[in-house]
């Protein structure tokens, strides 16, 4: 399989894509005015204790305090190591999965009222960002992630990534673990630690330690809340979790950023550092790769199939489903064939829009009905197979007795529609429009895609009255910036009649529509 990581940097957001086979698969955007959780460790501050849920909630300086689980305290039973520290591989903390519990007492017999109290100070990290009116979820077993290993303090354990098949060099691994294990915590290693020498897994080990030690320093010298270890940046967090020999290529559009990356190649995984690109072409790099469209289309609700059927996509308060349709295609003679192509095309765009949309928590797929449990079978296993490529932890269950295929895909984070979007008010909160920020970076690329022609000089933008506003009081230097870079004369207009989401760029002083193919 073909596998690319694709970066493009501007001065207020960068966007990374990963691409399967020519493929948009997964897209992470990070602006300039939101901040990324997963990951931080803060020192916390217990303002309840709830022993009917098992819980505490923590506040770690954010708006909503912090949710922590009995199964989530230092201390808690460990079940088993995970894939490359619990698959997070979006440039966030690594992890281990431990057991879960409900009722009175957690599955490992802990009870949180004997551990915690109100007022009382802890050490936490955020697993899962704060999402709609739930604030961040919160563990106390702290897991701090390097290159090739995951380092958890205070946890004697020693896992490999089950991503590592050879089952020698698993075994030569846990042993240089056996010997190189700090008495601080345990350790995972990770998939790009194959074949790695005792020496370079001793480099990191102190290394891990050393920043762990930093964080307990800092913590006895603060009062709670207070943060005590960052994360690393999306772009740089990626390429130490997933930029492996498996990735055929790093292209960057940005000099400063891939300096950056090279270095740290080069202290780190030298062999790779052949696979990086810098992107100099005048076109920008998603719209040369093509994936700008697809980018558009995974704000859709339908999407449509090869076969000629569809899917259509309703996220909702409580879960997300999915429905899918044969549209089109009816075949020729055995409808049960048909439907079970429809099925199969289906279940595998279904599983790349999870990744691609970042859609976690509960899914119900509403498949078209077959009467072969055969068939039935066979769908549900062409899923999982895709499911499969997928770095988030999912599981699907056998297909129900109404027909449904109901699965559960991990949740980190705010998905790329909620990231995107807000509550519309212009329908009473029923629907959604785009945030001022992500509509203002899209005005930004077309205006810069309007600049490559030469013919355009003069630029209005025209677009809801809000949103002109908006672009005046706070996009100025942006489209100052722009005007100095590209020649451009910009002026911003307004029209009530445009939706808050639709905007028009207009050549002037002739007045016409400047018409942009994306796709080209």
């Amino acid at each position: 399989m073909k596998r690319e990581i694709l970066v493009t940097v501007s001065p207020k957001e960068t966007r990374v894509a990963i691409l399967e086979d020519d493929q948009l698969v997964e897209l992470m955007v990070d602006r300039e005015e939101e901040e990324r959780h997963v990951g931080d460790v803060y020192k916390g501050l217990v303002t309840a204790v709830l022993p009917g849920m098992q819980s505490a909630f923590v506040d770690i300086g954010m708006e909503k305090s912090g949710f922590l689980h009995v199964s989530d305290l230092a201390g808690a039973e460990l079940l088993d190591e995970d894939d490359d520290g619990n698959g997070r591989g979006d440039g966030r903390s690594g992890g281990h999965r431990r057991r879960r519990g409900r009722g009175r007492r957690g599955s490992n017999g802990m009870a949180i009222q004997d551990h915690l109290k109100r007022g009382q100070e802890i050490i936490v990290q955020v697993t899962k960002e704060a999402i709609s009116t739930k604030g961040p979820r919160l563990t106390g077993q702290v897991s701090l992630p390097g290159r090739f290993l995951v380092f958890m303090p205070g946890v004697d354990h020693i896992g490999v990534s089950r991503k590592i098949e050879d089952r020698s060099e698993r075994v030569r691994l846990r042993k240089i673990l056996e010997e190189v294990k700090p008495e601080e915590g345990g350790v995972i290693v990770r998939t790009a630690a194959e074949e790695l020498t005792r020496q370079e897994f001793e480099r990191e080990v102190k290394s891990l330690v050393e920043t762990w030690r930093k964080v307990v320093n800092k913590s006895g010298r603060s009062k709670a809340p207070a943060l005590l270890h960052q994360e690393a940046e999306l772009t740089s967090g990626l390429i130490r979790d997933i930029f492996s020999d498996k990735v055929d290529r790093l292209v960057v559009d940005d000099r400063q950023l891939y300096a950056q990356v090279r270095r740290y190649l080069k202290r780190l995984s030298p062999e790779l550092m052949d696979r990086v690109q810098l992107y100099r072409d005048r076109i920008p790099l998603f719209e040369a790769m093509g994936i700008e469209p697809e980018i558009e289309a995974a704000f859709h609700r339908t999407v449509p199939l090869k076969s000629g059927g569809s899917i259509v996509i309703e996220p909702t308060e409580a879960l997300v489903s999915i429905d899918v349709n044969t549209g089109r295609y009816t075949g020729k003679k055995d409808p049960e064939a048909t439907i079970l192509r429809t099925n199969i095309d289906a279940a595998r765009e279904i599983a790349r829009q999870l990744r691609l949309r970042d859609i976690g928590g509960i899914v119900v797929i509403d498949f078209i009905d077959m009467e072969l449990p055969a068939n039935r079978r066979k769908v549900l296993s062409e899923l999982k197979t895709w499911l499969g490529r997928d770095r988030a932890k999912t599981k699907a269950f056998e297909v129900s007795d109404l027909g449904l295929i109901e699965m559960t895909r991990q949740r980190r984070r705010p998905s790329l529609y909620q990231s995107a979007t807000e509550r519309c008010d212009d329908c009473g909160g029923s629907g959604r429009v785009m945030q001022f920020t992500a509509l203002a970076r899209k005005i930004e690329r077309q205006l810069r895609r309007a600049a490559l022609d030469g013919k355009n000089k003069k630029v209005r933008v025209r677009t809801h009255p809000a949103v002109a506003l908006y672009l005046l009081e706070h996009e100025k230097d942006t489209l100052d910036r722009l005007g100095r870079e590209h020649g451009l004369e910009i002026h911003v207009g307004d029209d009530p009649l445009f939706h808050r989401d639709d905007f028009e760029l207009i050549s002037l002083p002739s007045q016409r529509p400047i018409k942009l193919d994306l796709t080209a």
